[in-house]
């Protein structure tokens, strides 16, 4: 057992990285199931209501494609409402749980290996136009990873001091983010776009089926990773004294305890950031199901240019994520999370006064437009900073034991959110019939994210204190 000195704390990087890659698999999933399956509903839901494919209705009758997406959403935010009532659940229950291998483990293995078997028949089963078949097997991937995802995120702070947490938080989404990134690889080659706009007997089956069986294998590789080199009951008593200590360096207003309860100053606090959450997860989540549809039928362009945009997001978030934590130790977590919604704000305004470009005749697309990708750059740096700090947030709050039960609070506010905005925006689509609807959207709910975060939650730093450097950083587990 490693001890340290009173007022001294070290962030494991080797052991960080190591848990981060819970954070690989969840993103690699979203990543797909994100990119593909709101375009698969519009089109499967087309064929239903109108006879035709989502290409052929674009051709004939533009509009008609924006009246499906109100059903695109409520099938979207009934896997979410999933998700509200099971992430809490599956968090507390994961705190009670004591196992050979752990209170996470058993649920992130089990949640892991059945997703990974149901995920690649979703693009299978609309293939062969069965929409029930279709939204039954994303109801079941989506329970299994609701029991992955909450233990999976828990497993950070289970094994973190609290006042590194912002730090470790920012190299496990990094990894999340190197997950998301084989996802878009993929769907720069593999273009949904020309799956979609191919006459039925030419549509190939392959080229739908890749991302989700290689997501699948890689999810399964990284649970595998994660099971073999982070041994929970192991770490939980090597690591008592520096939980310890980091619980009484900790940024709240009055101290956490087990033996009381929550404080009204701390529980306002929590309220504060999980209903500034609550806002953002609905702008984001508008932009994050609707984005692939206002690609391929706004701008006319081609699904590879999404992927691009996923990219370029991505790194400007691994330099956010990189960076946050330094923000954070200077002017607190608080104005870090204030400044990337400011930030995101500005990028989504810009992005009201994007317009569909001349067809290129090579590709036979519309030009994709170029501020698009400095917005989705903006964007990626500015909400990194936010998801950063957010979620160290919230957990700060909460004594150690009950680690699970408050990463539930936080998926509460965010699956809560994502429940209501893909049908409200659905919604407005439907009434105004406008796909730049979703720009305007996305940026007042951000605007008031910032304005509810700002003036209701206080900036409490931690206690200074002293991080090992060099290799004594990356030492041994």
């Amino acid at each position: 057992m490693t001890s340290n000195p009173v007022g001294k704390l070290r962030l494991n990087l080797k052991r960080t990285f190591l848990i981060g890659f819970a954070f690989f698999g969840i993103l690699l999933l979203w990543q797909v199931y994100d990119s593909w399956c709101p375009t698969f509903l519009t089109d499967i839901f087309a064929r239903r209501m109108y006879g035709m494919s989502s290409a052929e209705l674009k051709e004939a009758a533009a509009e008609k494609i924006l009246n499906v997406q109100w059903i695109v959403g409520i099938i979207m935010a009934c896997d979410n409402l999933a998700a509200l009532i099971l992430l809490p659940i599956f968090g507390n229950l994961s705190d009670k749980t004591r196992t050979p291998i752990g209170k996470r483990m058993p649920f992130i293995l089990t949640g892991t290996m059945v997703s990974a078997i149901a995920f690649p028949f979703i693009p299978l089963l609309f293939h062969y136009n069965n929409v029930f078949g279709m939204v039954a097997v994303m109801v079941v991937v989506l329970i299994f990873m609701m029991m992955y995802r909450n233990p999976a995120v828990a497993l950070m702070p289970d094994i973190t001091p609290k006042p590194l947490r912002a730090k470790a938080n920012g190299i496990i989404n990094i990894m999340g983010y190197f997950g998301g990134a084989f996802a878009t690889v993929l769907g720069i080659f593999l273009k949904l776009s020309d799956y979609i706009t191919a006459k039925d007997e030419a549509r190939k089956l392959w080229i739908i089926e890749i991302p989700f069986v290689v997501a699948s294998v890689l999810m399964v590789i990284s649970a595998f990773v994660l099971f073999f080199t982070i041994k929970e009951n192991k770490l939980a008593e090597e690591l008592k004294d520096e939980m310890a200590l980091g619980e009484a360096l900790a940024a709240t207003e009055t101290p956490v305890s087990d033996d009381a309860p929550m404080s009204r100053a701390n529980r306002r606090m929590l309220l504060a950031i999980l209903g500034a959450e609550f806002l953002w997860f609905m702008a984001d989540n508008a932009i994050g199901t609707y984005i692939g549809n206002y690609v391929i039928y706004y701008l006319g362009s081609a699904s590879s240019a999404t992927m691009l945009l996923t990219i370029i997001g991505g790194v400007a978030s691994v330099a956010g994520f990189a960076t946050a934590g330094l923000i954070a130790d200077k002017i607190g977590r608080k104005w870090t999370i204030a400044s990337g919604l400011c930030i995101t704000v500005a990028g989504l305004f810009l992005m009201c006064f994007a317009k569909p470009m001349a067809v290129n005749e090579a590709t036979g697309y519309n030009q994709f437009p170029p501020l698009l990708y400095l917005i989705w750059a903006i964007k990626g740096f500015g909400m990194a900073l936010v998801h950063n700090c957010s979620f160290p947030m919230v957990v700060e709050l909460c004594p150690n034991s009950r680690i699970g039960k408050f990463t539930g609070y936080y998926y509460a506010a965010s699956m809560s959110a994502q429940t209501v905005t893909p049908v409200l925006l659905g919604l407005v689509f439907r009434m105004t019939g406008a796909w730049r609807a979703l720009p305007v959207y996305a940026t007042a709910l951000f605007a008031l994210s910032f304005a509810v975060f700002s003036l209701l939650v206080k900036n409490i730093k931690a206690k200074k204190v002293e991080n090992t450097h060099g290799l004594d950083a990356i030492d041994g587990d």
